[in-house]
């Protein structure tokens, strides 16, 4: 059976040029292009609109791509598009299978993502790496993705930090359990607002509102909160409608990414968030909407583990040049 090859070759400030391929073929594919420039092959990945580029560096200890370059390659109109670009790279310890670096759309690194653990552990099963789970070592320390029968993956993403000092949040905690419960802020267009502060390897702002469509105008709050004065390391911002006991809608402001249609590690700190203030009761799956699609969501209480369960898809491979 005969197979097409799509070229296509787009221009940077400095040149950028791919190849696409049929999805079957893996991103370790190389090609040739008249361009004398530094190629690396990728893959693409979706899981629930939050995309993301994938990078084979398995023999490798360090991304074979700067920041910048990543940024580069990130760009929707000169670039191949994405909210990320992740690195799949060997471990160094005996106890972790593969190690995980993510640089976000504006060269930003951050701890870890929800929605790219999932898209990574379906890229090392295409790759042929193929086990019912994996440890994998990042920047928020380990994080296990398991392979479901019905194509979803559940993630492990370890218990919620809570203390603000560690999330991190420099509010002085109101809440009796010293942690940071729907307390007041103003933003720098002097907006009030009522927070949670969770961190899930990275820092989260929740923050329930009664209508997601009236009762914020998302693309000036959200860049406010992204970098209110009390997130020294910035943060991610979740806006959540409560629909039901069991059912939650979201828009999200990610950090060094601006609007997505899904993040997994927003989805995680807002069901907490929601069972800590009284939302919603606790010991229940969780059904979250995002504007990408559902991911379900379920939390052992305090001190204990959250579960992240979703989908993660290849849509594309290729070659680019930088």
């Amino acid at each position: 059976m005969k197979t097409s090859i799509l070229s296509l070759t787009l221009f940077l400030h400095t040149s950028l040029a791919w190849t696409t391929f049929p999805t079957f073929q893996m991103a370790s594919t190389r090609t040739s292009t008249s361009l004398s420039a530094k190629k690396v092959a990728f893959s693409k990945y979706e899981g629930l609109g939050n995309d993301f580029i994938l990078i084979d560096d398995r023999d490798k200890d360090d991304p074979s791509l700067t920041p910048e370059e990543s940024e580069k390659l990130c760009h929707r109109n000169f670039g191949i598009g994405g909210d990320g670009v992740i690195f799949a790279l060997k471990s160094d310890k005996d106890d972790y299978d593969f190690r995980m670096r993510i640089y976000n759309s504006d060269g930003s690194e951050p701890e870890m993502c929800g929605n790219g653990i999932r898209c990574f552990a379906q890229f090392l099963q295409d790759l042929g790496e193929a086990q019912p789970s994996y440890q994998v070592d990042t920047l928020a320390g380990r994080i296990i993705p398991v392979m479901n029968d019905d194509g979803t993956i559940t993630v492990d993403m370890g218990p919620p930090e809570l203390e603000p000092s560690k999330v991190p949040c420099t509010l002085e905690a109101e809440h009796e359990s010293g942690t940071i419960v729907e307390q007041g802020i103003t933003d720098r267009n002097g907006k009030e607002w009522k927070i949670s502060a969770v961190s899930m390897g990275n820092p989260h702002m929740v923050i329930f509102v009664d209508d997601l469509e009236k009762d914020l105008d998302f693309t000036v709050d959200g860049p406010a909160l992204e970098s209110h004065e009390t997130f020294p390391a910035k943060t991610n911002v979740e806006f959540v409608q409560v629909m039901s006991p069991t059912h939650l809608k979201m828009k999200v402001w990610e950090r060094g990414a601006g609007p997505t249609l899904a993040c997994g590690t927003g989805t995680c700190a807002l069901v907490v968030a929601a069972i800590r203030s009284g939302k919603i009761p606790g010991g229940e799956k969780v059904r979250v909407t995002l504007p990408g699609g559902d991911l379900f969501i379920e939390w052992e209480g305090e001190g204990g583990k959250v579960f992240m369960s979703g989908p993660a898809k290849a849509v594309f491979n290729g070659v680019a040049a930088l």
